[in-house]
């Protein structure tokens, strides 16, 4: 696969900035790195923790309705049981033997059909093994699909071949009889029913098709269940140590505590949970500098509400959560909603909805807006046996609480307000980048230099500093020339300089 050049690959020139100034940088470097973890700097730490307070203050302050909570990372191993993770909550995964790189088993299936279509276009003198294999699996499938389709799909197949074999060109070379042309055309063409077949014929014999990223041939194993959840022991004597799972989802703690919190608080329906904290999965890819990585921190909110009330409930935190974006300045250009179709859905929603960014590698989930239904009361009650229902003094019933839940990645929006603030230009030949950040996100809020050290300048500078630095986390610097001063701040986006 072709590599991007670093020096206009605009993540690569982020993550050399991220690295240069102490914002993001790999953790562990000194041993090597490890794979998708990452350590946030003395100018990293501070601008993450900043936009978890913008979220916390939108949420709680905003709301009287909604209050905070800090659970705990490693719950009771039925938790997890009882969510649907232990036994719904994995991937398939396809390995190289030669290379190590893991695949999602979906996504590697939809790179080699990029591939190998592009691959049947080329001369047949040209074909390696492994196209030879997959042209012979799909001969042998030809007739079998060609017989399945429909009278009007032969006409559509034969209007693509235009009535003039010679405009197929190698096609009409490779293919021994119309059957198997008409396949070919079809998956060509990308027609439903043809790209099913091919994705099948891939899905089944991965393990004789070439590597995405090695191009190796016969090296990708096949698809394996793969747990996404991180396994631990709870207890000093590892022979009598219970498994626990370290939390995929900082939402279970809240449904666990729904009532005590209810009670304590004194809140009515309907009613918020907020909470920010690590999760973790064990993903299969990563990558994407902080967009992916294995440990990570969420912003989630559960809403409680009443039967019936949901859809009203959905909508109004759609547009709540899609407006605190804008109000970190992120272009709305680069923000749009991608609904989850029916059959795409997580086991535990009835609707899914997400705000996607247009990141420099594309569009990438930032917050996922979901009606969970009951599902979690239900299955948590069923499974301790205790009540968690609702009794509603208005009504006088008892059920249990609908939940809209807004999740949201902070490490993800992190990015996302990185990638956005990012900026280059050029002042008398000479090239600068800056972060054009909410001063709200900035890590340093302003900068104090001394233009020179006589006169008693550099001490009127100081008196300034420290009374700023009370207040508000102040860099001071009198050190080399007062544009290379500035670029640092601008660097880190630096709002005020005086």
């Amino acid at each position: 696969m072709a590599k991007k050049n670093k020096q206009t690959d605009p993540l690569a020139k982020l993550v050399a900035l991220c690295k240069r100034r102490g914002i993001v940088f790999q953790s562990s470097e000194i041993y090597g790195g490890l794979g998708s973890t990452y350590d946030y700097g003395p100018y990293g730490a501070p601008m993450k923790n900043n936009i978890a307070r913008l979220w916390w203050d939108d949420m709680t302050l905003k709301h009287d309705n909604i209050v905070g909570l800090d659970s705990a990372v490693i719950l009771h191993p039925k938790v997890w049981e009882a969510s649907g993770h232990v036994s719904g909550f994995s991937d398939q995964k396809v390995d190289c033997k030669e290379c190590g790189v893991r695949f999602k088993h979906e996504d590697l299936i939809i790179q080699l059909a990029d591939i190998y279509m592009a691959k049947f276009r080329t001369p047949i003198d040209t074909w390696t093994d492994d196209m030879k294999i997959l042209h012979s699996l799909l001969i042998k499938k030809s007739k079998e699909i060609y017989d399945s389709i429909e009278d009007k799909e032969r006409r559509q197949l034969a209007k693509l071949k235009g009535g003039k074999e010679k405009d197929q060109g190698n096609i009409n070379i490779i293919w021994s009889d119309d059957i198997t042309r008409v396949v070919l055309i079809g998956i060509l063409s990308k027609l439903k029913k043809f790209q099913n077949l091919f994705y099948e014929i891939l899905s089944t014999h991965v393990d004789k098709l070439i590597c995405p990223d090695c191009n190796n041939v016969a090296s990708l194993t096949f698809p394996r269940l793969f747990n996404l959840m991180y396994k631990s022991l709870s207890g000093a004597l590892e022979e009598i140590a219970s498994e626990v799972y370290f939390r995929h989802e900082t939402a279970q703690g809240m449904y666990l505590d729904y009532k005590i919190i209810a009670e304590s608080a004194r809140l009515k329906l309907p009613f918020g949970i907020a909470q920010t904290g690590k999760a973790f999965r064990n993903e299969i890819t990563t990558g994407n500098f902080i967009f992916r990585t294995r440990e990570f921190e969420q912003m989630e909110m559960q809403y409680f509400v009443k039967p019936g009330e949901t859809s009203e409930w959905l909508e109004k935190w759609k547009q709540l959560r899609w407006d605190w974006y804008l109000s970190l300045g992120i272009d709305a250009d680069k923000l749009r909603w991608h609904e989850h179709p029916k059959d795409k859905l997580a086991h535990y929603a009835k609707e899914a909805w997400d705000i996607e960014y247009l990141f420099p590698f594309g569009w990438g989930e930032l917050e996922g807006i979901h009606d969970r239904g009951d599902f979690d009361l239900k299955a948590h009650q069923e499974a301790s046996g205790k009540d968690l229902t609702w009794f509603d003094d208005q009504e006088k019933e008892r059920y249990h609480p609908h939940i809209v839940e807004t999740s949201a990645g902070l490490n993800r929006t992190m990015l996302a307000v990185l990638c956005d603030a990012y900026k280059e230009d050029e002042q008398a030949g000479e090239k600068r980048v800056y972060l054009a950040l909410d001063p709200r996100i900035a890590p340093v809020k302003a900068a104090v230099f001394p233009l020179v050290k006589k006169d008693g300048l550099a001490e009127i500078a100081a008196e300034i500093y420290d009374v700023l630095r009370t207040r508000f986390p102040v860099f001071f610097d009198k050190q080399g020339s007062i544009g290379r001063r500035y670029r640092r701040m601008d660097e880190i986006g630096t709002p005020f300089c005086f």
